[in-house]
């Protein structure tokens, strides 16, 4: 297992912030995995687990700890039945899925990050989420000190979130497990309305898989949510700000704001999100609040082709980055009422 002192790690973050870590240990097996965080609770050394970094904002004065990069590899498919170690690269996953013929997550193409991330946040993009086909989770207990398998209905999945998130110092994911389609090489049925408008067929049609990914891709990348060093719009953690939900009393109080200011004629996005309540655009809010693509005049800007991407233009500091997001919490409250929360996790800073 490689060892290193005082060691950067914004490079291992997609924003390419933070500052270094007292210790940073990288595990190439579960085992490795196990070892380190053991040797971490058994020393009372805080611990930070570092997978794909896609979703990480680490503040400057970096990690008085143990970073754990789990670097695991293992990509194991029996028929319809998918097994991946947690350090394997998603996007590749998805891809290798798709070439195997199976649907289930090639609308997930492009997501940066590591695969023992994806059931933590239940990712989703594009009409398709990770809970939908993820059957267990092999993670570590740190509680109990013993590898447990959980289904995934023990998982407590919902919206960009789960059991792993909301108990985010006792699991340590080691392998996640999906059961995907054979559908004779077609997608799923496609759930999201721009895909497929862009495909030119009907919401729940299918498409060939390739053809869904392929599309996907294209429209995250004109979104700058496909990794690309040379593009500093790509030098996120992807969408800054989930969707927020409200209930109904939340929901009448942010029509009658949108109306006072945008007029009564204006409808804002709501999808429906069980219990009566409802799912509303963080994009929409931020535009309509006044911070459009590309707004910023430091080195930490919105992405110019995604308002929900907050962006490091190559010299931010993570303190940079949080003055902004900070800025379009408080302009979106003001507008409209509502509170935006931030989907990447914070390590030694918070908005």
């Amino acid at each position: 297992m490689q060892e290193l002192h005082d060691a950067p790690l914004a490079p291992l973050t997609t924003f390419r912030l933070g500052g270094p870590a007292q210790r940073l240990l990288t595990a190439t097996t579960d085992a490795e995995v196990i070892a380190a965080v053991r040797e971490a609770d058994d020393s009372g050394t805080p611990l930070l687990i570092i997978g794909g970094g896609s979703n990480l904002v680490i503040g400057d004065k970096g990690f008085e700890g143990t970073a754990l990069r789990i670097a695991t590899k293992g990509f194991e498919l029996a028929g319809t039945a998918l097994e991946l170690a947690a350090g394997e690269v998603w996007a590749d996953a998805v891809a290798r899925t798709v070439e195997a013929g199976l649907a289930g997550i090639e609308c997930l193409a492009g997501i940066p990050g590591s695969a023992g991330a994806t059931p933590i946040q239940n990712v989703g993009a594009y009409g398709q989420e990770v809970s939908s086909v993820i059957t267990e989770v092999v993670a570590y207990d740190r509680h109990t000190r013993e590898t447990v398998t959980l289904p995934s209905e023990a998982c407590a999945f919902s919206y960009r979130h789960s059991r792993f998130k909301a108990e985010p110092d006792r699991y340590v994911v080691l392998r996640v497990r999906f059961g995907l389609e054979d559908a004779d090489g077609l997608s799923a049925p496609l759930r999201y309305a721009e895909t497929a408008r862009t495909m030119g067929v009907e919401q729940g049609d299918r498409v060939p898989a390739a053809a869904a990914r392929e599309t996907v891709l294209r429209l995250r990348a004109g979104k700058g949510m496909v990794l690309d060093p040379e593009d500093h719009d790509t030098w996120s953690a992807g969408s800054f700000f989930t969707n927020p939900i409200l209930d109904e009393e939340e929901h009448a109080a942010f029509l009658a704001r949108a109306g006072e200011r945008l007029g009564a004629d204006v409808t804002p996005p709501a999808f429906p999100a069980g219990d009566g309540r409802v799912k509303t655009s963080a994009a929409w809010l931020i535009d309509k609040a006044g911070f459009t693509k590309g707004y910023g005049a430091g080195p930490a800007r919105i992405s110019t082709k995604h308002t929900l991407a907050l962006t490091n233009r190559g010299d931010a500091t993570t303190e940079d980055l949080l003055a902004l997001a900070r800025e379009v919490v408080a302009g979106v409250h003001e507008a409209f009422g509502v509170t935006l929360v931030n989907e990447p996790v914070t390590v030694g800073v918070s908005l």
